[in-house]
């Protein structure tokens, strides 16, 4: 069962699930991972897929006939809801688009700043207990809009060898250009340094376990990565204006993802405190993933009973939650007081699992409180930043010497010397 508290009865800064795990043991055997498939490439690939997915594979790359045949198998209905998401996603994210900029500072000084996307990208999307298409969507499409020319999907086959469907049709509609069967650490690595199969990417982004996780923080700087994503969260702000259903059912949606996710409510409201307790007990056996969600909510679950709506974001703005729900009178009115959350969904009709699949933000999000500093994926994270400078010969005349200074009080001469030898050109 949920374990209730008062506010005064907590530290703040616990109420997630963050507690800093020991990655020594798991990080020895990625290292050995990553050693492997740099030497060996494709054959050491095969061997972890045959070890860890338990599945021995003739080829890598899925073929344009399995994704054909996949987008076949599925149903109407979701080519339909998925194509849809789609186009609310982009619709979302061609907003973010950037404009390079140009300032004629005077008519021989011209500065700027220029964007480029990123050539080559590399998307990981979670196998195991659940399949994620919608991860396809929100890591693919931000970088089709960027303008990245080549997209890299690496994701775990299936006993049998294959692709999940779903996966595939998902990856066809967002414009995968080539999909592996492979996952794990080994998949991380594979992008990072390439094999005969797998081009070398730029970047990794998308979500994973533990293992995926330290491996992509062990090849930063090798490649980029977007975010190291820690246990699902979610933090709801609710008064005795919410109702208890919803808010159970919300709890629920991510407490069903991983024994480690933590769901929260904070209100002031002990009535609405009982009745999402009771909701939760009632709802948990209706799930599929019961077992999950169960022990979830009894480990990690939390409902805070707090004296107002100011308090419960003064609490909120400390967490720093990866989602954050709204459920109170008027919820428009506490958005300028959200200082830190990923995601924020605003009244008792914008359930979080509607921006996990459908409204168009991204759904790949701050995790650990890193909400404080960081943002969710965006076109941003598919796109470069050059500035540029531009003197004539007159315009240099007028600073060298000024520039030649401030690089001599560094003691910087050859930068100094880079300034003042124009100025000995003959005339």
């Amino acid at each position: 069962m949920i374990k209730i508290f008062k506010g005064n009865e907590i530290n703040k800064g616990s109420v997630l699930n963050r507690e800093v795990v020991s990655f020594i043991e798991q990080e020895g055997t990625v290292k050995e991972i990553i050693r492997e498939v740099r030497t060996r490439k494709d054959a050491a690939l095969f061997d972890y897929c045959e070890m860890l997915d338990k599945v021995k594979l003739d080829n890598l790359v899925v073929s344009e006939d399995e994704i054909k045949e996949a987008y076949k198998r599925v149903s109407k209905e979701f080519i339909d809801v998925v194509t849809e998401a789609k186009r609310n996603i982009e619709a979302f994210h061609k907003m973010q688009i950037k404009s390079n900029f140009e300032m004629k500072v005077s008519k021989g000084i011209v500065l700027g700043q220029k964007y480029t996307p990123i050539e080559k990208v590399g998307i990981y999307v979670p196998g195991g207990t659940a399949s994620y298409p919608s991860t396809v969507l929100m890591n693919a499409i931000p970088a089709k809009i960027a303008g990245v020319s080549k997209i890299v999907m690496t994701t775990p086959p299936q006993r049998n060898g294959k692709i999940k469907d779903e996966i595939l049709a998902a990856a066809k509609i967002a414009g995968v250009d080539v999909i592996i069967k492979c996952g794990g650490a080994q998949a991380i690595a594979a992008l990072a340094y390439g094999t005969e199969s797998v081009p070398k990417v730029d970047k990794i982004v998308g979500p994973g376990n533990i293992f995926v996780a330290i491996a992509k923080r062990l090849v930063f700087g090798i490649v980029g990565i977007d975010m190291i994503a820690g246990p699902s969260e979610i933090l709801i702000i609710a008064d005795k204006s919410a109702n208890s259903k919803f808010v159970a059912a919300d709890l629920l949606s991510q407490a069903e993802h991983d024994k480690l996710a933590t769901a929260v409510l904070v209100t002031d409201s002990d009535t609405l405190a009982m009745a999402v307790s009771s909701e939760l007990e009632r709802q948990l056996p209706e799930l599929s993933r019961y077992v999950i969600a169960r022990e979830s909510i009894d480990t990690n679950g939390k409902i805070i009973i707090v004296k107002s709506v100011e308090e419960a974001i003064e609490m909120s703005n400390l967490i720093a939650p990866e989602h954050l729900e709204i459920c109170t009178v008027n919820p428009y009115e506490k958005l300028p007081l959200i200082k830190n959350a990923g995601s924020i969904f605003l009244g008792n009709y914008s359930p979080e699992p509607l921006g996990d699949y459908y409204a168009g933000p991204n759904h790949t999000l701050p995790t650990g409180g890193s909400a404080r500093f960081s943002s969710p994926l965006s076109v941003d994270d598919f796109i470069k930043k050059s500035s540029y400078q531009c003197y004539s010969k007159e315009e240099l005349a007028l600073v060298a010497e000024k520039v030649a200074y401030f690089a001599d009080s560094e003691g910087l001469t050859a930068h100094a010397k880079a300034l003042r030898i124009r100025g000995e050109e003959k005339k």
